[in-house]
């Protein structure tokens, strides 16, 4: 039994403190499933939506949801001190048994109190280690939990940098693309500006967040379920409207560079497959977000403000071969996090932007 004790408490430091190094250190997403951190994050998220079905209002769902990223940082944390207190209780339990030979005077209980006691370093001395390999251990013990909490305090701060570098740009897209964001609010605004090319220095802008968001969210996955500040915006519905609008562009927009939206468009890409594969799951069947009608009406509302989209069958083929290549990825992604997917177009009795609303009148226009 205590050898049993003995391997079980050695496999969970040694698996927990390689865990926490993966997580808060590591500069790349982990190819094992059954880590502690998966596992945390695959049980309680779907615990957390389970909830956030429940509730009936979407926006006090949206407000539930937007806990859980920054509330599961401290929970996982939490888990791992946990399992060190049992793992280093383990220990201590079992090499009195196997190597002082010690009959059973001491709980188990006690070596999980002293255990807690060593981790958080309150040093209260009044249950001590019972020879050299017990001191060993609680020294061991020590230093883990110092290591752990470093990790911990330069993790922090990384993830909510990342979150607002990511948030920024979400933010701008508001003036841009409307609320929540589509293609052909971006398009048509950008040529009512009277710049056409600037749709360069925009998209340019674009391929940086997409390369960033892909960097910081494969390094940390948790700042992906960090929702965005303001209503009816997301980074996953921005990601989707650069989809959408380079793929309009690459498909052939008269006057309007190709070679910008497909850097953009191969950046964008990447990161919907890869973060789908990191947070979401397997691409489920999805509906189709553009069928015929739907892409003659796109069209007709790019004429509308001067922009000339090819109309070709080629083109119509094109466009659907790109869509094919990143809308299951985003439709997996939609589903995992629970953030809507954005339309093509926006609704006919689409509300204000953002910018255009008072959160003290709960969101009514200015005007």
């Amino acid at each position: 039994m205590h050898v049993i004790a003995f391997v079980a408490g050695v496999g969970i430091v040694v698996s927990i403190l390689w865990d926490a190094f993966e997580t808060l250190v590591l500069p790349r997403p982990p190819r094992r499933r059954f880590r502690v951190t998966w596992l945390f994050y695959r049980s309680t998220w779907r615990l957390w939506v389970t909830c956030a079905d429940w509730i009936a209002s979407p926006t006090r769902r949206q407000r539930y949801l937007a806990v859980y990223g920054p509330l599961s940082v401290f929970l996982l944390v939490t888990v791992w001190a946990s399992m060190l207190v049992v793992g280093f209780a383990l220990l201590q339990w079992s090499q009195r048994e196997l190597l002082l030979n010690v009959d059973g005077t001491a709980h188990f209980s006690d070596d999980v109190y002293m255990s807690a006691t060593t981790l958080f370093a309150l040093g209260l001395g009044d249950v001590v280690p019972e020879g050299r390999v017990g001191r060993l251990l609680v020294v061991a013990e020590t230093g883990s939990g110092v290591m752990v909490i470093s990790m911990l305090l330069s993790y922090i701060p990384i993830v909510y940098q990342s979150f607002a570098r990511r948030e920024l740009r979400v933010t701008q897209l508001d003036a841009w693309a409307g609320s929540p964001s589509t293609a052909t609010e971006l398009l048509p605004r950008l040529a009512q500006s009277g710049d056409v090319s600037r749709i360069e220095r925009v998209l340019a802008a674009w391929e940086n967040w997409c390369a960033d968001l892909l960097e910081s969210h494969l390094s940390y996955p948790a700042i992906g379920y960090f929702r965005s500040l303001h209503h009816r915006q997301s980074w996953l519905a921005a990601l989707t409207t650069v989809l959408d609008v380079t793929a309009l562009v690459k498909v052939g927009i008269e006057g309007l560079p190709v070679w910008p939206a497909h850097v953009t468009f191969a950046v964008a890409r990447h990161a919907a497959i890869d973060l789908a594969h990191v947070l979401g799951g397997p691409p489920p069947p999805v509906d189709d977000r553009l069928p015929p009608a739907a892409l003659a009406q796109v069209r007709a509302d790019l004429e509308a403000v001067g922009l000339r989209p090819n109309r070709s069958c080629t083109a119509d083929r094109q466009l659907a071969e790109l869509r094919e290549s990143y809308e299951p990825y985003i439709a997996a992604l939609s589903a995992r996090l629970m953030m809507p997917c954005p339309a093509w177009r926006p609704a006919p009795c689409s509300p204000c932007d953002n910018w255009e609303t008072d959160p003290a009148r709960d969101g009514g226009p200015h005007f």
